[in-house]
């Protein structure tokens, strides 16, 4: 029990130990009942026959060390769903890395097909790419990255050591009434501003770039809630940022702009003060979904699960407790932003669900003008998520008036 509550991997006698290529197992014998199912397995270039473990996701033992007792049974039973890929019976630890595409419409495989793409003999290392270890996107390769990185990082920050932190950790914001609040108020889409240095595609936006500084000044101009990049590698940002953020006494709730793979890096964000975290419907199964949304709850955080085109809209539709949805206009293969996918997954009878389950629509990704805002709330969007347009002005927080064409600040508004 101990292995399962630090998240480490037992030791296998004669076998390397992990590296951050550990996605691979050993192949398994497979029963003569189960002729359906198939293992894909790498042949090692080193002429061995042994693998390291794989990185281990959040288990049952895990999540239970934070819940109450009284919930004790319903987060074992949403953890064994989170578990399993699909209802395949094979858990998502085990499970070969190419069993999760495709499954309800998902586009970001979670890790290499056929094993790292970085090879060892000896001591020397060279690389061979191939359609199952070579990322597809700069999407998949970031989720490729964050998996290592989880694992490295869970091993260090068990669950059970996040207890203190969580405890201590300020009271969770309401995000999405204060998303509802602006709304009313300004009678325009809320702002959830983004505290954002670099990207993968732009580079750096903002070489002076002070996070309490900005988002003080996004706060002060009318934002409703904040998005702050975490994600150090593509992004420059960092949790520190957050805590930042949060202790400098900014007021506006924080939504944890990370590429969440795994359930323990929900309990993480909280520890650090965030309000609220997105998830991806391209990268999480709806199982995944679910069983998040259920800790969201618990921890008192809102979840913004994003969306990108029609089946990825018809299956978070699908799912209980759903508040917001966040509407990418980029596409995930060319990398195009179209603002007009806003109003394409909103017509017609999306429209009218999303309006019956009272959920709120985020925009995000291709607003610059007043005119790109007054497109999707014509649309239907009730809130907009801006970064780039806003971050690489002379002065972030004056941006946003020019973005909606008058000044949404709170000393604005008529007393």
């Amino acid at each position: 029990m101990e292995a399962l509550a630090t998240g480490s991997a037992p030791s296998r006698p004669g076998l390397p130990p992990p590296t951050r290529h550990s996605c691979l197992r050993r192949p398994k014998t497979l029963p003569s009942s189960n002729p359906t199912r198939r293992i894909i397995a790498a042949v090692p270039m080193d002429g061995t026959s042994g693998r390291p473990s794989a990185p281990l996701r959040c288990t049952p033992a895990e999540t239970d060390a934070v819940a109450t007792s009284s919930d004790q049974t319903e987060a074992e039973t949403a953890a064994a769903a989170g578990a399993t890929e699909q209802g395949n019976g094979v858990p998502a630890a085990d499970a070969p890395a190419a069993s999760i595409e495709g499954l309800d419409g998902i586009k970001i495989r979670r890790r290499p097909v056929t094993g790292p793409s970085v090879h060892h003999v000896g001591p020397f290392q060279f690389r061979l790419e191939n359609e199952g270890n070579t990322p597809r996107n700069i999407l998949e390769k970031i989720v490729w990255d964050k998996d290592v990185e989880v694992w490295q990082m869970k091993e260090k920050m068990p669950l059970y050591r996040l207890l203190g932190p969580l405890g201590s950790a300020p009271p969770a914001r309401d995000f999405v009434a204060a998303l509802t609040a602006s709304y009313d108020r300004t009678a325009l889409p809320a702002l959830i501003a983004e505290v954002k240095k670099a990207s993968p595609s732009r580079g750096v936006l903002r070489e002076n770039f002070d996070p309490v500084e900005i988002a003080q000044a996004y706060e002060k101009n009318g934002a409703a809630c904040l998005s702050v990049l975490t994600d150090r590698k593509y992004f420059q940002g960092s949790f520190e940022n957050l805590e930042a953020i949060r202790n400098a006494g900014v007021k506006c709730p924080l939504l944890c702009k990370e590429f969440i793979i795994d359930a323990w890096q929900l309990y993480y964000a909280r520890s650090k003060g965030a309000d609220a975290v997105l998830l991806i419907a391209a990268v999480l199964p709806d199982r995944d979904i679910n069983y998040m949304l259920k800790i969201c709850k618990k921890l008192g955080m809102a979840a913004l699960v994003e969306v990108h085109d029609e089946r990825e809209m018809d299956r978070v539709l699908g799912i209980d407790g759903i508040q917001l949805i966040g509407i990418n206009n980029r596409n995930l293969e060319t990398f195009e932003v179209d603002i007009s996918n806003t109003k394409k997954l909103l017509e017609g009878e999306r429209g009218q669900l999303i309006s019956q389950k009272d959920i709120i629509v985020v925009g995000e990704s291709g607003l610059f003008t007043p005119d790109h805002i007054s497109f999707v709330q014509n649309a239907g969007v009730k809130a907009v998520l801006v970064g780039e347009s806003l971050i690489k002005q002379e002065d972030p927080g004056k941006a946003i008036a020019g973005l909606f064409g008058k000044d949404i600040s709170p000393a604005s508004s008529p007393v």
